[in-house]
């Protein structure tokens, strides 16, 4: 006889096949997926690709603001660094601050909007409040005032972000959880004697999850964008190289101004490609596990 958790297993192979033959069909999620795959290759093989010493200053030995050539492919910055070089790992930092903050926000996010749609009364209402004030407050400066109080360093920028960038993952799952509260598999599981913990876990939580991983997917261009805004600004960790921290230095040393786009134009393009990665599998996502949107295609 077949086990109950062969059978588990069984459905668990057929939802994946069934949700890779739906993703397929979408030509750009498949165009987002090659993109941000490049960028992840680059990122986890970036000491190969280039030789982390030429992050060094004291072992620079390029001159400084050099345009492109045979040996600096996309010149050099201030220092005589090589901009392929930061390019390159700055992909890693970049790409690491926006999954870890998202990863911070998903996590608050889904767990305050399964709270705030399964409980009701006060409970609900502070919860919603909390929601509130963080979707009022411009989140620019409440970034910057909380990356000045915690100081520039990558853990507190990782913070920075993933605290700010909650409230519409809470608000989407609210929604969410009062539709699945509402479902008559909740009431059987609470005349059975279900507990709140096994009702949101066991529950509320696997429905609302397709969901959030799509609204999640697109947090992650929101989070790189705010990691690259705050890296301009001077907030980001000045030791770990990103393509914020180019484009800040790409700036105060005039490089805007006196026309080395080698400075500028790569850093700037490759956020532009990873957040139209994730917004394109993002979408594809939400077209896939929104079977209203199905019917659009």
């Amino acid at each position: 006889m077949t086990s109950a958790a062969a059978i588990v297993r069984a459905r668990r192979r057929a939802t994946l096949t069934r949700f890779w033959h739906d993703y397929r069909g979408h030509k750009t999620g498949i165009a987002g997926l090659a993109i941000l795959g490049f960028f992840v290759l680059v990122a986890i093989f970036a000491p190969l690709l280039a030789d982390p010493t030429g992050l060094d200053i004291t072992k620079a030995t390029a001159p400084a603001h050099m345009a492109p050539s045979a040996g600096n492919p996309l010149g050099t910055d201030e220092n005589g660094r090589s901009i392929l070089t930061l390019l390159i790992h700055g992909t890693r930092m970049s790409l690491l601050v926006g999954l870890a903050a998202t990863v911070i926000a998903m996590v608050i996010g889904t767990a305050i909007g399964v709270m705030a749609g399964f409980y009701s009364g006060r409970t609900r209402s502070i919860l919603n409040a909390v929601s509130d004030w963080f979707l009022v407050i411009p989140f620019l400066p409440l970034a910057i005032v909380m990356a000045t109080v915690l100081g520039p360093s990558l853990l507190n920028i990782i913070i920075v972000i993933g605290v700010t960038s909650w409230p519409g993952t809470a608000r989407l799952v609210c929604a969410q959880t009062l539709s699945v509260r509402e479902r008559p598999y909740m009431e059987r599981a609470k005349a059975l004697g279900a507990s709140d913990w096994h009702q949101m876990t066991r529950h509320v939580l696997p429905n609302v999850m397709p969901l959030v991983m799509a609204h999640v997917v697109l947090t992650v261009s929101i989070a790189i964008l705010s990691e690259t805004t705050l890296s301009f600004l001077g907030l980001g960790d000045p030791t770990r190289p990103s393509w914020g921290y180019i484009l800040d230095h790409a700036f105060s040393t005039g490089a805007m101004t006196n026309n080395e786009w080698w400075f500028v134009m790569p850093p700037g393009i490759c956020v532009v490609l990873v957040v139209l990665a994730f917004t394109l599998i993002g979408r594809t996502l939400e077209a896939v596990l929104n079977p209203r949107l199905k019917e659009t295609r």
